[in-house]
């Protein structure tokens, strides 16, 4: 069966095929049997409608899923609504963070088939059984490419065992995560198991905004992430029922932090100079 899956925006995991497409419909369609419209974003619901009015002038079987439409992640077929190289081993994690809409579309952990890819996109893969981690840190020894843990690695599961298996498998960039200053001391001490990997190569999601948390507060976590040994990537938090405008000053600080240029220029300029001056996050001048 031809499927055309066609999305409201592009991400870095968007297919590249010739079947996928990112807005309306071109001028020469595709012969196709039907019509899938994905909406990953809350977000993007309305432009995810209208796309399925579109498409459906020229297709007679237009439908329209994914994670915004809470649709069932029961399994994962590679390549098809992400790019190649991406996997999910897992779907659905058993705890229940706040922020996180996960629990809610996929519910509890479930296993999956381990598929091939490089680019490990589970919620929560320190969750699954060592025998499935095993499996799935093998398949990534043989892969073309280094790993990237893309959807992060639950520092504070993240032990001897996890730590020797990781030292196994080419790594290109493993994701941690530090959504609350609470969280600093188990990424401490999960940098520290991961301590042959570079700066680079210890990526850090950094939830902000959550909660009441002030820019400076924000601020001062992120700078935490930094002086463990990580590379943070900020994460502006948004709702599922709407979407929240920030102010340019959070809009700022969020750039700097999910820019690695950015956050290395401002450290290597002030590394000599003790803390670095609050009023420098205005980044006026900051190079994207």
């Amino acid at each position: 069966m031809q499927i055309i899956r066609v999305f409201p925006r592009r991400t870095s995991l968007t297919p590249a095929d010739n079947l996928a497409f990112v807005g309306d419909p071109p001028m020469f369609q595709p012969e196709a049997d039907e019509v899938h419209i994905s909406v990953v974003f809350t977000w993007d619901i309305s432009e995810g409608q209208r796309l399925a009015q579109a498409w459906a002038q020229y297709y007679s079987v237009v439908k329209i899923g994914g994670p915004a439409m809470d649709s069932p992640a029961d399994g994962f077929t590679p390549g098809f609504y992400v790019r190649d190289g991406v996997t999910f081993t897992s779907r659905g994690c058993n705890k229940r963070c706040p922020w996180c809409l996960v629990p809610l579309r996929e519910g509890r952990l479930k296993l999956l088939p381990i598929q091939p890819g490089w680019i490990v996109n589970d919620n929560n893969l320190l969750q699954c059984p060592r025998e499935h981690q095993a499996a799935v840190y093998k398949m990534l020894r043989q892969q073309r490419k280094a790993a990237k843990f893309s959807g992060g690695l639950d520092a504070i599961l993240l032990n001897d065992w996890v730590a020797e298996q990781l030292s196994t498998v080419p790594i290109h960039e493993v994701f941690l995560a530090a959504d609350t200053k609470g969280s600093l001391k188990a990424l401490e001490k999960a940098v520290a198991k991961l301590s042959s990997l570079r700066r680079d190569q210890l990526r850090c999601y950094v939830l902000i905004a959550f909660g009441g948390e002030t820019i400076p507060e924000a601020q001062e976590r992120l700078e935490a992430v930094w002086d463990i040994g990580c590379l943070p990537f900020a994460q502006l938090y948004q709702p599922p029922d709407h979407f929240i405008r920030y102010s340019q000053e959070w809009r700022d600080l969020a750039r700097v932090w999910s820019r690695p240029a950015a956050t290395k220029t401002i450290h290597m300029d002030y590394a000599q100079q003790g803390d670095i001056p609050d009023d420098l996050w205005t980044v006026k001048e900051m190079p994207c």
